[in-house]
């Protein structure tokens, strides 16, 4: 079978995954004829489902992804459901019906109708559509993180300002970015968002900090973390930006389950631009970075003299946080072995 290419689909600049079931074939009732309604005939369905796959190939686990027997149940369930008049309301119904599956961002559907009553010879009658949860009337339920919801698409321009954390940058900025983890592979996790984020339209990923290894802070008993500091130039509004590291968290499989628990991956946004921001669901600096030695050491040993707004310098805040509980692990990181896994350095 010749599988089509599809359009990939991008959300918070991220490439996101596909998963393909083709040739779902059912009875169905649907068309604008009575006879049709009736005595029904063969409808086929080909689905794409956009997802992110990286939280359940890294631990193999079937319940962090979507299962494509659910997906063609549930095609075949609109398929051989109620009758419709037209090709495009089945299309749009068995579209709706997988946008309700969790981590499904965007699904293409095509409905062929090989048998359509037509009076010339044919090979076959279909109909395609993509739809996501903006256009499926579902985003606001399933957003990811509470700014997501807000957030533009990276590919479909500006939106009207309506407060500071969507206000972009005449020119690129510096913003500030901290990653930790303690689930998996947590060095190697950190070089694949350097990558990831650099990649995204709007982010050039320019240096980071050393490496440091912190004791968990709250939660449920756990594994050390990993910490890291990042310097990053942005095109982004905060939001955007935001919406961005959100979004490499998921392609790490990123859950928030348990407060303060284990995780793959962790993106906050540390300072951006020298701003102070306060939303409900961007707030810069980040109100706790001033308190935490796990941010303030690898921080010290990027930019020791940024100043952090009504807070001091961050050599000056990680002196007098201290460094209990964190240790370096490498002062020079990515390692000199793995510099060539590195994003390229801008000229």
């Amino acid at each position: 079978m010749t599988t089509p290419t599809v359009t990939p689909y991008v959300k918070d600049g991220i490439e996101l995954d596909q998963i393909w079931v083709q040739g779902i074939r059912v009875t169905g009732h649907h068309g604008v004829y009575a006879a049709e309604k009736e005595t029904g005939q063969l409808f086929l369905a080909d689905v794409v489902a956009h997802v992110s796959t990286h939280g359940a190939a890294s631990r193999d686990d079937l319940d962090r992804t979507v299962n494509y027997s659910d997906i063609a149940d549930r095609a075949a369930d609109v398929l051989g459901g109620d009758s419709a008049d037209l090709l495009e309301t089945v299309a749009e119904h068995i579209a709706r019906a997988i946008l309700e599956f969790d981590g499904v961002h965007c699904v293409d559907v095509t409905v062929h109708k090989p048998q359509a009553p037509l009076h010339v010879e044919f090979r076959d009658v279909m109909v395609k559509i993509r739809r996501d949860l903006k256009s499926g009337a579902l985003w606001a339920d399933k957003r990811i993180g509470s700014s997501a919801g807000r957030s533009a698409d990276l590919l479909t321009g500006r939106r009207p300002i309506d407060d500071p954390a969507d206000e972009q940058p005449a020119q690129p900025v510096t913003a500030y970015l901290a990653l930790g983890g303690n689930v998996g592979d947590v060095d190697a996790a950190f070089r694949e968002a350097l990558w990831e984020l650099h990649r995204i339209p709007g982010i050039a990923v320019q240096r980071a900090s050393s490496l440091f290894r912190t004791a968990p802070v709250g939660g449920p008993p756990q594994d050390d973390y990993l910490n890291v500091v990042i310097e990053v130039q942005t095109a982004l509004a905060p939001r955007e930006l935001l919406a961005a590291c959100q979004g490499v968290e998921v392609l790490h499989g990123r859950e928030r389950l348990v407060e303060n628990g284990p995780r793959t991956l962790d993106v906050d946004i540390l300072w951006y631009d020298g701003r102070t921001i306060e939303a409900e669901d961007v707030m810069v600096p980040h109100p706790r970075a001033a308190q935490r030695a796990f941010v303030l050491q690898p921080w010290a040993t990027l930019a020791p003299d940024l100043v952090i707004p009504g807070a001091g310098t961050v050599r000056e805040l990680a002196a007098a946080v201290g460094a209990e509980g964190v240790s370096m692990v490498a002062a020079q990181w990515p390692a000199p072995e793995a510099q060539a896994d590195a994003p390229p350095a801008p000229a």
